[in-house]
């Protein structure tokens, strides 16, 4: 008996590990279908796309690489030239340089007769409305006028009072300074002129006998003649206005800057005041005296 039972046990031993041998066998065997089936999932899905289209594609991405190289060459040549054409262009400072003296060459006047003639000073005293002409201050403190804008003020001038007939002009300077100038622009221009006093109201009083009406009135200094600038603004009249770095250029039309309170320097104004007029409106400019009468160098 005990010989039987050792003998079934071994058997049932035996039949249950042959059961798990084909138990894994059979697990195996379904795992590697499952792979197989994936991987032939795969290559179908890469399939899918013809082998045509994946060497345009190549094809397509190669001839991109090559444009941009071409590209990149062409690029590089004209960087080359470009180097080449700046270095044989002139400076910043050159160019600076040419358009100052061609600045200089166009001007009303050579720079060293405005440098003589001290147009280019100022006062101490700046106001907001010259502060854009002022170049730069002295050590002693004076304000000085930027050349080239004085002389560009001054065409500027020129041109706004070539627009009006001398019988529609008065100029109004009281500063004695001024006075020897401004009666030699007078007769040569025709231009009615008041020196040492303007008749207060003549512009603007009907009932006075010297009453007459104006277009323009040409002020030499804001604040001495300022009677005859509030009588020309009340019967809103034109204004060319000569202001230096401490005067205010309110009501003015137009402004010439420059020192208003020197001789030399009003002469220099009023010369080209008159010649530039005389020319514009075909009046003669042979009796126009030279530049140094005006700046006092010599005699009458």
């Amino acid at each position: 008996m005990t010989k039987e039972k050792s003998k079934s046990s071994e058997e049932e031993k035996e039949k249950k590990a042959a059961s798990k041998k084909e138990s894994k066998e059979k697990k195996e065997k379904k795992l590697e279908k499952t792979a197989e089936a994936e991987v032939q999932k795969s290559e179908k899905e890469l399939g899918k796309v013809p082998k045509k289209d994946l060497m345009k594609a190549a094809e397509e991405k190669a001839k991109k690489a090559e444009e941009l190289e071409k590209k990149k060459k062409e690029l590089l040549e004209k960087a080359k030239k470009l180097k080449e054409k700046v270095s044989a262009e002139p400076t910043t400072e050159e160019l600076k340089k040419e358009v100052k003296i061609k600045k200089r060459t166009d001007m009303l006047i050579p720079l060293e007769e405005y440098v003589k003639s001290g147009i280019y000073l100022g006062t101490r005293a700046v106001t907001p409305d010259m502060r854009p002409f002022v170049y730069r201050r002295r050590a002693d403190g004076l304000a000085i006028f930027n050349t080239d804008l004085i002389d560009e003020k001054l065409k500027e001038g020129i041109e706004f009072l070539s627009k009006f007939k001398p019988e529609d002009v008065i100029l109004v300077c009281k500063r004695e300074a001024g006075w020897r100038v401004a009666d030699m622009f007078s007769r040569l221009t025709g231009i009615r002129t008041f020196t040492k006093k303007y008749p207060a109201g003549i512009l603007t009083n009907t009932k006075l006998p010297d009453f007459f009406e104006n277009e323009l009135t040409i002020i030499t200094d804001a604040w001495l003649d300022k009677n005859a600038l509030n009588d020309t603004l009340k019967v809103n009249k034109k204004v060319l206005m000569i202001c230096c770095t401490n005067n205010f250029s309110k009501g003015a039309d137009q402004v010439i800057i420059g020192n208003n309170k020197s001789a030399k320097s009003l002469g220099v104004i009023f010369y080209l005041l008159a010649r530039g007029y005389c020319r514009a409106r075909g009046l003669p400019t042979e009796n126009i005296p030279d530049l140094e009468w005006w700046t006092g160098e010599i005699g009458e």
